[in-house]
C-alpha cells in the first residue's frame, strides 16, 4: 500500500491530477480546500472517498482510492488544529495531521490525549516541526514527540530508512519561501519499522512549481 502526504500550498483543486500521478491509495493532503465547498466537478470525482477538517476553506483532508475503506474514528480534538483519525479497510488506524495552530505543542497534547489508542496505526502529516527548535517549546517538543511515538513502537520511516538522525537531516521536504538554501525537514510518518518498505521524498524541481512542501512518499506492507 502507498500513502503519501503532501502540503499543497493551497488550491488542491487545480494540483491533484499532479500528486494523483504516483498513485498512491492514500492521499494526506494538507492546506486544502474542502471538496464539499468545490464547483470542479473532476476534483469531486477525484474526491469520491474522502475525510476533511479545517477552517472555512482550508484544511486537512485525507482521500482514498474508492476500492478502500475508510471510516472517521472520532478522536475528539478539542479545539487542536489539525487532525483526523480513521480506521483503513477494518486494519489499521491511520492518524493525518497538520501542525498548523500551536504546532508541535498543539501534537504532544492530542498524542498524549489519545496516547492509549496509538496501537497499530501509522501516523502522517506536516508537523511543522524538528528537534532542531526544541529549545522554544519547553517540555511540548519535537523530540519528546518522538520519544513518546517511540515508546509505543512506532518511529519516524524517513530516519529508518535514511539511517539518519533528527534534527540532521540530509533531505528537506519544505523550502521556506520556495528558496533551495532556505530548507528544512518537517513532514514525516512513524509506524511500525518492519511495516516500512520505503519512502522517498519529491525532488525540488518536480515540485517547487506547485508547492513549497515536497511530497513524502510511504510504501507500507500492510495491503489493501
Amino acid at each position: 500500500m502507498r500513502v503519501i502526504s503532501w502540503n499543497c500550498n493551497g488550491a488542491f483543486r487545480k494540483k491533484y491530477k499532479a500528486i494523483q500521478e504516483l498513485n498512491s491509495d492514500i492521499y494526506i493532503i494538507q492546506e486544502c480546500e474542502n471538496p464539499a465547498m468545490t464547483k470542479d466537478d473532476e476534483y469531486k470525482k477525484f474526491a469520491s472517498n474522502y475525510l476533511w477538517v479545517g477552517y472555512k476553506n482550508k484544511g486537512l483532508a485525507i482521500f482514498a482510492k474508492d476500492t478502500i475503506s475508510l471510516k472517521d474514528n472520532g478522536w475528539k480534538v478539542y479545539g487542536l488544529e489539525w487532525f483526523i483519525s480513521c480506521t483503513i479497510n477494518d486494519k489499521f488506524s491511520l492518524l493525518g495531521l497538520w501542525g498548523c495552530g500551536g504546532y508541535i505543542e498543539d501534537i504532544y497534547v492530542y498524542l498524549q490525549i489519545h496516547s492509549e489508542k496509538l496501537n497499530n496505526i501509522l501516523i502522517g502529516g506536516d508537523f511543522n516541526s524538528n528537534s532542531c527548535w526544541d529549545k522554544k517549546h519547553k517540555r511540548r517538543t519535537h523530540s519528546s514527540v518522538v520519544n513518546q511515538l517511540a515508546g509505543l513502537g512506532l518511529y519516524s520511516c524517513y530516519h529508518l530508512i535514511e539511517n539518519e538522525v533528527q534534527g540532521n537531516e540530509s533531505k528537506p521536504t519544505f523550502f521556506l519561501y520556495k528558496k533551495n538554501e532556505k530548507s528544512y525537514h518537517i513532514d514525516y510518518f512513524f509506524y511500525e519499522s518492519e511495516k516500512v518498505n520505503n519512502l522517498e521524498i519529491g525532488k525540488f524541481n518536480d515540485w517547487i512549481h506547485l508547492s513549497d512542501h515536497m511530497p513524502v512518499i510511504l510504501d507500507i506492507k500492510d495491503g489493501i
